[in-house]
């Protein structure tokens, strides 16, 4: 019996608890995502690199990371790459590198179609807004205009996407005249937040197993392991940049030295240097693409 005076207090409802729980995973996922399509886009430009490069030889140590084991390398020029158009609006008559194609031009249409999908759904910003996404129109009178926004290249559509995931302008705005009107696009549902998140992965392992293998970044695995707790060994090498290698144990791994914003012991350099001269030292062993 409840006390004069006293309001009984209701028991919490496990129902509430199981949404919270439910919208942290969701948070999660999202920005995991997000973080996945960023990393796409910071490594469109080496992967279209690739496709006119021949891949490279699985040699140790990896192109870059000689020049800093060795004085006297020559310096091949940052990664330029001008042209950001899609490729299906392009032509391959000789690509160096098929695999390489192959990966970029199924990252494109991923990317592509989950934009088509998340615009059908959430979708309601006004024709001439710029943030909208543009269909295909293959009754256009040119390519350009017959790809809609897809003509934008993967950019803009990774950027996209992004923006559907992270929930981004979904509360009503004023426009230029001080009108309130509605957001011009809607909260995204959970299934399609996780197809999001299901194409990005797949996208961003596509890419990773190009690039990550290439010389352009020399980003592989070491035939030795940590020192400390026996974990697979990353050693990272892009042009300009000093090599680091990472032990890929995490926060677990005591190593005697530096951690990543993940957790990760790190060497950075040069007290990296003891590491990678053991492994060239091995001679001879396949590295594995990190």
């Amino acid at each position: 019996m409840t006390s004069p005076g006293r309001t009984e207090q209701a028991a919490p409802r496990p129902h509430r608890h199981l949404a919270e729980e439910r919208d942290t995973v969701q948070h999660h996922v999202a920005h995991a995502t997000a973080a996945r399509l960023r990393t796409i886009r910071e490594q469109w430009g080496a992967l279209l690199a690739a496709v006119e490069t021949p891949p490279a030889s699985r040699a140790w140590p990896p192109t870059e990371t000689r020049a800093f084991l060795h004085t006297g390398a020559d310096d091949e020029g940052a990664l330029l790459v001008g042209d950001r158009a899609p490729l299906t609006l392009r032509s391959h008559p000789a690509p160096a590198n098929l695999d390489a194609l192959d990966a970029a031009l199924f990252v494109e249409q991923q990317v592509f179609a989950l934009a088509d999908t998340l615009a059908a759904a959430v979708q309601h910003a006004a024709a001439e807004d710029p943030r909208r996404w543009t269909y295909q129109d293959p009754g256009a009178p040119d390519a350009r205009t017959a790809a809609g926004s897809r003509a934008h290249g993967l950019h803009w559509a990774a950027a996209y996407v992004e923006g559907r995931v992270l929930d981004e302008d979904t509360a009503p705005e004023h426009d230029e005249a001080g009108r309130l009107v509605p957001a011009p696009f809607s909260l995204l549902p959970e299934h399609l937040l996780h197809e999001a998140a299901r194409v990005a992965r797949a996208c961003e392992q596509r890419v990773a197993r190009i690039v990550a293998a290439d010389a352009i970044t020399g980003s592989r695995v070491l035939p030795t392991p940590c020192p400390s707790c026996g974990g697979a060994l990353v050693v990272r090498a892009a042009p300009a940049e000093p090599p680091t290698v990472t032990c890929r144990t995490g926060a677990a791994c005591g190593a005697a030295t530096g951690r990543d914003a993940l957790g990760r012991r790190v060497w950075e350099w040069p007290a990296c240097l003891p590491l990678l001269l053991t492994a060239e030292q091995e001679g001879g062993e396949t590295l594995r693409a990190a």
